[in-house]
């Protein structure tokens, strides 16, 4: 079966994108994963609407990518902080590969806002791919790509 015979129904790819596709979206995972937790520092940070905001949070909640976990500070209502839980966590290097991609290729010559590094060796943090072998870094002329076990044929 050639790729494009194949249903993307079952793609990987679109099944992520229906979840986190949108770019207020990506913001706010990548927000969460430097660790901000509250409604007001999103919003603050982001500069999206209340409206969006909530409904990106809702649906981050929803899809487990988020959890939500009660704060209350002196004298006001009990509140929401939002933490990312392990599904959450596994977006970590889809978020860092972007960071990546965005550095090489769509920054100005101010430099990226955040540098991350090892913080072991203070070597910078780069993404790349590598087979369950551990043999690292691939090139995608070394991989082969077929059909999995989900292909149907397109109708």
């Amino acid at each position: 079966m050639e790729w494009l015979e194949a249903s993307t129904d079952n793609c990987p790819v679109q099944r992520t994108l229906d979840v986190i596709g949108e770019k207020w979206t990506l913001l706010i995972l990548r927000d969460a994963v430097n660790g901000v937790r509250r409604f007001d520092d999103f919003h603050r940070h982001i500069g999206l609407s209340e409206a969006v905001l909530s409904d990106r949070l809702r649906k981050l909640t929803s899809a487990g990518i988020l959890k939500t976990v009660p704060y209350r500070e002196p004298g006001s209502r009990s509140r929401n902080e939002y933490r990312l839980t392990r599904k959450g966590w596994d977006l970590w290097p889809v978020l860092m590969a972007l960071s990546q991609w965005g550095e090489a290729y769509a920054l100005g010559s101010e430099g990226p806002a955040l540098d991350v590094r090892h913080t072991e060796c203070d070597a910078p943090v780069r993404v790349v791919v590598e087979c369950s072998a551990e043999h690292s870094p691939l090139t995608p002329r070394e991989v082969t790509a077929r059909p999995g076990t989900g292909a149907r044929v397109r109708s």
